[in-house]
């Protein structure tokens, strides 16, 4: 089988890219940085550098796959994010048709069934519609929450003894999920190619409130007084906008935010019986934050 992933040798592409070479298949990972091409041979598989933003680069890589993997990839620099996210979305919808791709596996989110009122989401939604309009089987992969967007509450821990953000009342629960889960969940069906017109799946590893979050981080670190506090928006946003990021990006993480509070990003992963199915639990992922905190 010929494979072609997306996402260069992020914590999610690398470990799949490594799970289909080891199995025998050939696979191409397409990266923007010319400096990953090592990385990736060493994986045993072919580097494709190019931009996202060319189709014809994308179909010209995608041609002859018998799957491809598709996300959207985290960049943090345009200034108007939702354009750049639909963008990238409508380029991969016309490289696959292109292409003639017959199988697609796409990194959603949680929430994505919605479309609207989810920040970020909102884009992955965006690319789940498209692809659903194609002629071709398509797996829609929706994790929740990455355990690894906590590494970024290392200096508010540091500096204020406090996790938070614009949503986490102590008791309300939240479905957490670990990038090795992620990736376990998209090698398996790219291997079995076991998915047929267009479906979904949602992917998670625990499911715990916020105060219990608060407590395994805190034990963890050495500091088992430490709470999640639900910030204001103003100051959500404030601390967004002081850390840099643009503000379509932070109005976008504040909808997020505000979509988790309310509960309706997380209401069809409760509704549909989910349950969390990766290895990786709230106190596992604490012991890595504390090696890193």
């Amino acid at each position: 089988m010929k494979y072609v992933l997306t996402g260069s040798t992020g914590n999610i592409s690398k470990p799949v890219a490594q799970a289909l070479t080891a199995a025998g298949h050939e696979v191409i990972v397409i990266s923007s940085d010319a400096n990953k091409q090592k990385t990736i041979e060493n994986l045993g598989a072919k580097a494709a550098i190019g931009d996202v933003n060319d189709v014809a680069f994308l179909t010209q890589t995608f041609k002859g796959a018998d799957a491809v993997y598709l996300m959207i990839p985290p960049i943090w620099t345009p200034e108007d994010w939702p354009a750049f996210m639909r963008q990238i979305a409508d380029n991969y919808t016309q490289a696959i048709q292109d292409s003639g791709v017959p199988k697609v596996v796409q990194l959603s989110s949680i929430g994505a069934h919605l479309g609207y009122g989810a920040g970020p989401i909102n884009g992955l939604a965006y690319l789940e519609k498209q692809l659903d309009q194609l002629n071709i089987d398509v797996i829609h992969l929706r994790p929740s929450y990455f355990y690894t967007n906590l590494f970024s509450m290392v200096d508010l821990i540091k500096n204020a003894g406090i996790m938070g953000s614009n949503f986490g009342q102590a008791d309300e629960r939240f479905v957490l999920v670990h990038p090795s889960d992620i990736a376990a969940v998209v090698a398996q069906h790219l291997l079995a190619l076991d998915f047929k017109g267009q479906s979904h799946e949602y992917v998670s590893s625990d499911v715990r409130t916020f105060a219990e979050i608060g407590q395994a981080i805190g034990n963890a670190i050495g500091k088992p007084e430490l709470s999640w506090i639900q910030f204001p928006d103003a100051d959500a946003m404030n601390g967004m906008l002081g850390a840099g990021l643009q503000q379509t990006i932070a109005d976008g993480y504040l909808e997020m935010g505000q979509g988790i509070a309310s509960g309706i990003v997380q209401e069809d992963y409760f509704a549909s019986g989910a349950k969390p199915q990766g290895k990786v639990k709230l106190e596992d992922f604490a012991k890595q934050f504390a090696s890193a905190f």
